[in-house]
């Protein structure tokens, strides 16, 4: 219960941070002009969100930084209230922050304006960090390799745990990339799925690992306070590929990674919507199996509002968390 109270304290503490940098931030991304450009194939409907200022995932990762750096620092004078295991998905974070920063920025003001860095090397980077990830999440922090509900004990993946968490990793982090296209739709699912994790995290009586969920799920919505339809900010990559990446890790650490497929269904369904329009598109040399992907866009041609494919889907993202939180119960 006092652990709860807490993590729910960090959680409000973590939000009340962001909220009250968040006009700032917007001043500076407006001064320097950093703002969204739209696609040509998008909805005609989304032309209003041009120049919309975008890496707005600096507003959500600098409070995580600085809240989980300062319950760190607070070891040094004898205070047992965070752990060197959350160092890693922290790491991460900024990690994948960074690297979705230069993406943005390059395709702002970069040469390739409008396009970003180029997919090999961006899909590359992500595969070198995941690895390292990975590798320190095995032989490191000695996470669990598997837990299935239902079945006592870890399961073993012997050598075969780096390759299945990198690539865990990589398909995270686009996964959260691809549903960030619509106003709160990555933040709210994002959201959701880390307080599952740090739910599930405080059953495992890993209360280091929960504290960090819920500083990220505040600082989220204190992201989602200015990215709410209609949305003054936008995450970018800076956010998306960041949060993915991280929710992968925090999953990873608990060992209820295959609980991902449950409680992030709907990152899962905008990923296999793109691998599937793709696919069917060269297959049949130029048939589209959706109106458009990812899939939140074929909705939104489907006649749904916006605000409505946003709530629908966090509705499904929400009764997701809730089964998946239920299985990690079951011993």
């Amino acid at each position: 219960m006092i652990q709860s109270a807490f993590v729910l304290g960090l959680a409000m503490f973590s939000f009340v941070m962001t909220v009250i940098w968040g006009t700032p931030l917007l001043r500076i991304l407006r001064h320097f002009k950093i703002g969204k450009l739209i696609r040509v194939d998008e909805p005609g409907h989304h032309n209003i969100k041009m120049g919309t200022p975008t890496m707005g995932g600096v507003l959500f990762i600098i409070p995580v930084l600085l809240l989980s750096g300062l319950l760190n620092a607070a070891v040094l004078i004898g205070l047992d209230v965070t752990g060197r295991s959350v160092l890693v998905p922290l790491i991460v974070m900024v990690g994948y922050g960074l690297l979705g920063a230069l993406d943005d920025w390059e395709g702002i003001r970069g040469k390739r304006r409008g396009e970003g860095m180029p997919a090999r090397t961006k899909f590359l980077a992500q595969v070198v960090l995941a690895l390292g990830t990975a590798y320190v999440l095995k032989y490191m922090l000695e996470a669990p390799d598997m837990r299935i509900p239902g079945i006592k004990g870890d399961i073993p993946l012997g050598v075969w745990y780096i390759p299945i968490a990198a690539f865990i990793i990589v398909s995270e982090s686009n996964a959260v990339n691809f549903t960030d296209g619509l106003d709160g739709l990555a933040g709210l699912i994002s959201a959701t799925a880390f307080a599952a994790f740090g739910g599930i995290a405080l059953m495992q009586n890993q209360p280091y690992l929960a504290r960090f969920c819920f500083i990220v799920v505040g600082a989220i919505f204190g992201f989602l306070w200015f990215n709410v339809h209609p949305a003054e900010l936008f995450m970018g990559d800076t956010g998306s590929l960041s949060l993915g990446a991280t929710l992968a890790v925090v999953a990873l650490m608990t060992g209820h990674w295959p609980l991902l497929l449950v409680i992030a269904v709907v990152p899962l369904s905008e990923a296999l919507s793109v691998v599937i329009q793709v696919g069917y598109f060269k297959l049949t040399k130029g048939k589209r199996f959706f109106k458009m992907a990812p899939i939140h866009l074929h909705f939104e041609l489907l006649g749904w509002s916006e605000t409505q494919v946003v709530q629908r889907f966090w509705l499904i993202g929400l009764l997701a968390a809730m089964v998946g939180v239920g299985l990690a119960s079951v011993q």
